[in-house]
């Protein structure tokens, strides 16, 4: 049987009946699977409340030393607390990680060259532990993990959701096959954000470099797009874009390499 790794992010989060739908939904999923959550606006309005400035580069946050001791509080403390408390009372039996629990997911910092996004950490999936995981998943309990990596010297590093998605999804491509799920609050990738119906199907790509020339793809979807290639490019089955609501049926953003 195939693991399915799933990534929720966007306004999803902020969003209780939406969440609420998708975890239901996440949680009869057949099993094994892997849900991995982002959180970045809950995260951005406490930096606001804290005074403390909030910096974007092209979809990726800049993390200076109290920013992470926010992200640390908001991504492994109360989203991925609460994501656990509702997947136990949906019958998935749950357990919320960071990659630094049991040194899951280890991170190098990202190089200050050409840009210094501060505490922010690389992922090479081949240092990911993926046994720890595979122990987990052949004992029924599905992990959750949030966006939080680490550097093996004592302290934590920001890493992107979706790129923590996409390493997971490549390393445990290597004990069985993996399927990549990105959700968020779209349907896919659109041509038109206020169109629900321009849904682009299936992005290769040529197709893909067209859409940034353009300007369609930018920001926060650059990321996602740049992990679901890397992620086909080293072994994932299948890499699917799609809106919360639709976790279990075929309407998405398929990405493939032709």
């Amino acid at each position: 049987m195939s693991i399915s790794i799933v990534k929720i992010g966007g306004n999803v989060i902020d969003e209780p009946k939406v969440l609420a739908k998708f975890l239901s939904d996440f949680a009869s999923l057949p099993s094994p699977k892997v849900l991995v959550h982002g959180g970045g606006k809950l995260a951005t309005r406490l930096s606001q409340k804290l005074e403390f400035p909030t910096r974007m580069i092209e979809g990726r946050r800049v993390t200076d030393a109290e920013t992470l001791k926010v992200v640390t509080m908001v991504y492994a403390g109360l989203v991925n607390k609460q994501i656990i408390a509702s997947l136990q009372s949906l019958g998935c039996n749950a357990i919320g990680l960071s990659g630094a629990d049991a040194n899951i997911i280890p991170a190098k910092r990202r190089s200050a060259t050409p840009i210094d996004y501060g505490f922010v950490g690389d992922i090479d999936p081949r240092d990911i532990h993926s046994d720890t995981i595979v122990t987990l998943l052949k004992s029924g309990i599905t992990p959750v993990f949030c966006a939080l990596t680490h550097d093996g010297q004592g302290s934590m590093l920001n890493s992107n959701a979706d790129s923590v998605a996409s390493a997971l999804a490549v390393a445990l491509s290597a004990h069985d096959t993996a399927q990549l799920v990105y959700c968020f609050e779209q349907r896919g990738v659109l041509k038109d954000l206020n169109d629900p119906e321009s849904l682009i199907s299936v992005i290769t790509p040529d197709v893909y470099q067209d859409l940034r020339s353009q300007g369609i793809v930018s920001k926060g979807m650059i990321p996602k797009i740049d992990n679901a290639f890397n992620a086909i490019h080293q072994g994932v089955s299948s890499v699917v874009i799609k809106h919360s609501d639709n976790l279990k049926n075929n309407i998405g953003t398929t990405i493939k390499m032709s």
